[in-house]
């Protein structure tokens, strides 16, 4: 792997470009430096679910998680490199497993509501999104291991779950869509006859 950093501020990449782990050097608007990028965003949102009150098991889980997102960070910035294992998928797999058992099953849309701490799972969920459509684009052009691709899939799912979780654990629901379209309409009552 590439050095640490031992110094913030270098200004190497003043002109547009970014060194990768490998020294290589790259546009800034790469498309692995834009997967890097939202990589390191998602992390950041978790960091910032991880300030709420949280069940341990749930903190311990994206715990773990922020740590295999580096990972993936890690693989990102020096291409052909394998960090991200496939065994950090079977793990997620196991996680959503164990909580989706945990919930009833969904009649309705939800919103991404409810207390703060699903909210931003919601968030978490949605930056795992971007991150695998731009691992996608990103492996249109290059050839990339699958594990990452599949973990921000499984992430995303995760999240959406676990946001259900968290609602629940702070004694609420989910928030369902009320859409006028799908509702049903109760037929106008008939005027009175004289």
């Amino acid at each position: 792997m590439g050095n640490r950093l031992s110094q913030i501020a270098t200004r190497t990449g003043d002109a547009g470009t970014t060194g990768l782990g490998n020294n290589q050097r790259v546009s800034k608007s790469s498309l692995r430096i834009h997967a890097m990028g939202e990589v390191d965003e998602l992390n950041s949102q978790l960091g910032l679910l991880l300030c709420e009150p949280l069940p341990q098991d749930v903190r311990a889980l994206l715990d773990a998680i922020q740590h295999q997102l580096f990972n993936l960070g890690g693989e990102l910035s020096i291409p052909g490199y394998e960090l991200l294992q496939g065994a950090a998928v079977l793990e997620l797999d196991q996680a959503l497993a164990h909580y989706n058992a945990q919930l009833p099953p969904l009649q309705e849309f939800i919103l991404p509501a409810g207390c703060r701490a699903a909210a931003q799972a919601h968030v978490c969920r949605t930056v795992a999104r971007r991150a695998e459509r731009q691992l996608v684009a990103l492996g249109n052009e290059e050839a990339l291991h699958e594990a990452p691709r599949q973990y921000l899939n499984r992430l995303s799912d995760l999240l959406f779950v676990l946001a259900r979780v968290l609602n629940r654990a702070a004694g609420g629901d989910d928030v369902y869509w009320r859409s006028t379209r799908l509702q049903r309409t109760e037929p106008e009552p008939e005027p009175p006859q004289a």
